[in-house]
C-alpha cells in the first residue's frame, strides 16, 4: 500500500465545497480532510473537486482479455485498471463483472477468479476497487454458488440483467451477431448457443430464484438493482423485490418509472459525451435534461466521466457543482458511502485536481494517498515534498 501524504494545505485553487465553487484553501492530514495551518502547496490555476465515485465500469475487461483468445492473469489486469482509473480522477470504482450463462470471461468461474485476485490486490491498490456482480436472471442453478461467493468475498453490490431474449432473437434472425457475441465472451458459437438454451429452460423458475436472492441480499446487506430495464413494467417488478437501483434504463418510460418510485437512475457517461447511445437506446442527454438521472458511470470508458461533466456544463444543462455531483456526491450517496463524495472536514481525502485551462486531470489523491500526478501539478507537488523532506533531515 502506498504511503499517506504528509499534512498539506492546498492554496490558490478554486474548490467545490458546499455545492458551490469557492476560492479557499483545503487541508489534508492522516488520509482525511482537515483544518489547520499546514505546509502549503500553491495550486493557483487549478480546480479541486471531490474524487470520482464510479458505480459501474467494465473497462477492466480489456486489460484482462485485450483479445478474447489472449487473456492475461486477473492480477495483471487489475494493476492496469487501477492506474487508468486514477489517471482519470477516479478514487472509488466498482468493476462490473458478469455472472452469466454466456461463460468465458463473463461466467461464474471468471467472476470468482476476479474476486480472489481483487482480494489479493486490494492491499496495494491506489484506487478503492470494488466488485459489482452483473447477474443474469436465468442463472437459477448457480444461485447457491453466487451467494457463497458473495459471502466469502464480501461483495456489496449486485445488478440483475436479462440479455437472454435478445440473444434468442438474434439466434433466429441474425446468427452473425450471435457469433460476434460468442467471440466477445471468449466462446465458440456452439457453446454459446448451448448456454443460452440451458438458461431458457430455466425460465419458469426465474421469479422464485430472484426473490430468494433478494431475501438473501437483504440479510447480507447487499445493495442491488437492475440493468437495461426495457420498460416501466420491468422496472416496477424489480423495484418490488428490492432491486431499487435502475442502471442504464433503455427507454424514457423505464427511467420515468424509476423516478416515480424514487429509485436512483444511473446512466452511462459515454452516452453523454458521444451525444447518444452506441446501442441505439435512449439518449442520456435527453434524460438528464428531463431530470431523470441521478448519477453517471464510466460504463466502458473512464475518460468519459470528466468529459461528460464538461459537456453538461458547456451545453448549459448544469453548472459545474451540479454536474460534478453526478460523478461524486450522488453515487456516493446511492451506494451509502458517507465518508466520500464531498470535500467536507473529516471525510476521506479523495481529491481530483484539474487544470482550469485545459480541464485535464493532473492529480488524484485517494484516501490521502497520491494515486496519480502529472504536468505542472507534479512539478509543484514534488518541489514542495522535496522541501519537506529536506527540512525533516
Amino acid at each position: 500500500m502506498s504511503h499517506l501524504l504528509p499534512p498539506l494545505r492546498f492554496t490558490g485553487a478554486t474548490i467545490l465545497r458546499d455545492g458551490e465553487m469557492q476560492r479557499r484553501s483545503l487541508s489534508i492530514a492522516e488520509g482525511r480532510i482537515t483544518r489547520g495551518p499546514l505546509p502549503e502547496v500553491d495550486l493557483s490555476g487549478y480546480i479541486i473537486l471531490p474524487g470520482i465515485v464510479d458505480l459501474h465500469g467494465d473497462a477492466f475487461e480489456r486489460h484482462i482479455a485485450p483479445r478474447p483468445s489472449a487473456p492475461f492473469a486477473p492480477g495483471i489486469g487489475l494493476v492496469a485498471t487501477d492506474r487508468e482509473a486514477a489517471a482519470n480522477g477516479v478514487t472509488t470504482a466498482w468493476l462490473a463483472q458478469g455472472w452469466s450463462w454466456e461463460g468465458g470471461h463473463r461466467g461464474p468461474d471468471r467472476a470468482e477468479a476476479l474476486m480472489a485476485a481483487l482480494d489479493t490486490y486490494r492491499a496495494r491498490a491506489l484506487t478503492d476497487l470494488r466488485l459489482q456482480i452483473r447477474c443474469e436472471t436465468h442463472m437459477v442453478e448457480s444461485g447457491p454458488r453466487l451467494l457463497d461467493a458473495i459471502r466469502r468475498h464480501r461483495i456489496g453490490y449486485v445488478v440483475f440483467n436479462n440479455h437472454l431474449d435478445e440473444a434468442a432473437e438474434a439466434a433466429h434472425t441474425r446468427p452473425e451477431r450471435l457469433a460476434l457475441w460468442a467471440a466477445q465472451a471468449g466462446q465458440c458459437p456452439e457453446a454459446y448457443r448451448a448456454g443460452m438454451d440451458a438458461a431458457l429452460a430455466q425460465a419458469g423458475e426465474v421469479p422464485r430464484h430472484l426473490c430468494r436472492l433478494a431475501d438473501s441480499f437483504d440479510e447480507l446487506g447487499v445493495l442491488y438493482g437492475s440493468h437495461d430495464d426495457p420498460d416501466g413494467e420491468t422496472r416496477e417488478r424489480f423495484s418490488m423485490i428490492g432491486a431499487r437501483i435502475a442502471e442504464f434504463p433503455l427507454t424514457r418510460r423505464a427511467a420515468a418509472a424509476a423516478r416515480a418510485m424514487n429509485d436512483p437512475v444511473l446512466l452511462g457517461a459515454p452516452n453523454v459525451v458521444r451525444g447518444g447511445s452506441q446501442a441505439g437506446n435512449v439518449s442520456a442527454l435527453d434524460l438528464i435534461a428531463q431530470g431523470l438521472c441521478d448519477a453517471l458511470v464510466s460504463d466502458y470508458y473512464y475518460p468519459a466521466l470528466t468529459h461528460a461533466v464538461w459537456r453538461l456544463v458547456d451545453g448549459g444543462l448544469m453548472d459545474l457543482p451540479r454536474a460534478w455531483a453526478l460523478i461524486s456526491e450522488r453515487p456516493a450517496a446511492i451506494l451509502r458511502l458517507p465518508d466520500r463524495g464531498r470535500l467536507d472536514t473529516g471525510r476521506r481525502a479523495d481529491l481530483c485536481v484539474v487544470d482550469a485551462r485545459t480541464r485535464a486531470v493532473e492529480m488524484t489523491i485517494a484516501g490521502g494517498r497520491l494515486s496519480y500526478l502529472a504536468g505542472e501539478a507534479a512539478r509543484r507537488m514534488t518541489s514542495r515534498l522535496h522541501t519537506l523532506d529536506m527540512a525533516a533531515e
